[in-house]
């Protein structure tokens, strides 16, 4: 039987920031078979002496959050200093709104800062803006990650004749209806296997906690802006087929955009939510900016869950391609795939810093990458420059113009379906606050990143899927 939380508050565990994490504490322990009067001893206790607890399977991460708290509460009550001036950073693109521009801002006085970036499709998110590229030293934030940890996008061309976008249609769409599954907690009742299963989940709490449920969600997409679309990729310049492996022409592609579904959310959660108790001096605007240190067990255990959400969307997507191009019974000429929402340990002006790349791609010297528009404008086959002042960084996509409220009170269907018949664009599924209104134009995005990227290849949607109209959103 687990301690109640009346009793916990009496041991001293009342401060809002302490109880929940004491009553998952001992439920836990109560349920790995710890007497209660056991329980009661170590907790009163670890109190006193967190510092004889930091390994305990149970009581560990109680007992680094108390010594944290300990260590603020015997500092000045205003802790935070920041950057006595801030850390240098470029804009790429010029109608971000101020709020945007001010979360951009309070990033840059983080003392941990050292460079940062805004790319063309910047918007207002949490903590670090969407289109946010921010490195660091030494320790990583987990809200500048992003809560779809290592969202992606893939693309696969098939040696399939375009003529099959229209001859087969209803093939087509019944491959990519019965392949795919999309919405909140979709999961397939036939489990997919992949050897990302086979790699270990027990380095954090929380991926050993859910990866059945990773098991079960393995090779769908969720909801928010994700999307498998079928469409046409074309390739014109030699310099680009060279680079692609394909000769110029137009192929028949799908492309996705998912991440780490319902297990990257939870390791979000957790960790967003330890960094920030373990930095109560920030005030108010800087709190989603709460950090890690990489030195540190909690830094090192959320690094290591990140890295495996990494391998788990690059998983799912996988798998989507994978059954989807078996169903046609085609074969796969091209594969490309980059992803954004993550965090890289890379050197920039001789020192290793922690780049992390919200809802920004890396753009390398000659890294690939794919950077899509809207489900009525086309996404792009892009290769990087290696742009140092972007921290080798370009934009994830077009970027959103408005809430997802404000699309619903914006548009309508009677239109939006006017606008998609005349781009030649079928949608499956799909809610009114993602429709190509929400977004900006691409052109001017790619336009104002030329610096950054090279066009190798346009793709041009066909037919749509995402979830249904209803949906929360995950992104």
């Amino acid at each position: 039987m687990s301690i109640k939380r009346r009793e916990l508050i009496k041991l001293g565990y009342g401060p809002k920031e302490l109880l929940p994490v004491a009553v998952e504490a001992a439920a836990a322990a109560a349920a790995g078979g710890i007497a209660k009067a056991v329980l009661r001893r170590r907790f009163r206790a670890l109190i006193d002496h967190p510092e004889g607890f930091m390994q305990d399977p149970f009581l560990g991460e109680l007992a680094r959050l108390v010594t944290a708290r300990q260590a603020v509460q015997s500092s000045p009550a205003d802790t935070f200093t920041p950057r006595a001036k801030p850390a240098p950073y470029r804009r790429w693109g010029h109608d971000a709104d101020r709020q945007t521009l001010e979360q951009m801002e309070n990033a840059c006085r983080l003392p941990i800062a050292a460079r940062a970036a805004l790319m063309p499709d910047g918007h207002l998110g949490y903590g670090l803006p969407i289109g946010g590229v921010l490195g660091t030293r030494g320790a990583v934030i987990p809200y500048a990650v992003g809560v779809d940890i290592a969202c992606r996008m893939k693309l696969t061309a098939f040696d399939l004749p375009v003529s099959r976008l229209d001859g087969h249609r209803d093939q087509l769409k019944q491959v990519l209806q019965r392949e795919t599954r999309f919405g909140i907690g979709s999961e397939f009742r036939d489990r997919r296997e992949h050897s990302v299963l086979d790699e270990d989940w027990s380095g954090s709490p929380v991926t050993q906690r859910f990866k059945d449920k990773g098991w079960r969600q393995l090779g769908t997409s969720g909801s928010g802006n994700h999307f498998v679309e079928y469409g046409i990729l074309t390739i014109d310049e030699p310099t680009a087929s060279e680079a692609l492996g394909l000769v110029a022409g137009k192929y028949v592609a799908l492309l996705s955009h998912s991440g780490s579904r319902g297990v990257g959310a939870s390791v979000a959660s957790h960790y967003s939510k330890l960094a920030m108790r373990q930095h109560p001096e920030l005030p108010k605007p800087l709190r989603h900016l709460a950090w890690l240190d990489l030195d540190q067990e909690p830094g090192q255990e959320y690094w290591q869950a990140m890295q495996l959400m990494g391998r788990y969307a690059a998983a799912n997507h996988e798998l989507i391609h994978h059954h989807i191009a078996r169903a046609l019974g085609v074969e796969v000429l091209l594969d490309v795939e980059n992803h954004h929402n993550f965090a890289w340990l890379e050197e920039h002006d001789g020192e290793t810093l922690v780049v992390h790349r919200k809802g920004a791609t890396p753009a390398g010297d000659g890294v690939l990458g794919i950077i899509p528009g809207s489900m009525a404008s086309p996404a792009f086959v892009v290769q990087g420059r290696g742009e140092p002042d972007s921290l080798r960084s370009a934009s994830h996509g077009a970027g959103r113009l408005m809430s997802r409220t404000q699309a619903k009170k914006s548009f309508t269907w009677s239109d939006t379906r006017r606008l998609l018949a005349e781009r030649g664009v079928e949608v499956l599924s799909c809610g009114i606050d993602e429709v190509p209104g929400v977004y900006r134009d691409i052109h001017q995005v790619m336009a104002a990143q030329r610096d950054l990227v090279d066009v190798l290849a346009r793709f041009d949607p066909r037919i749509v899927k995402m979830a249904p109209a209803g949906e929360r959103p995950e992104d």
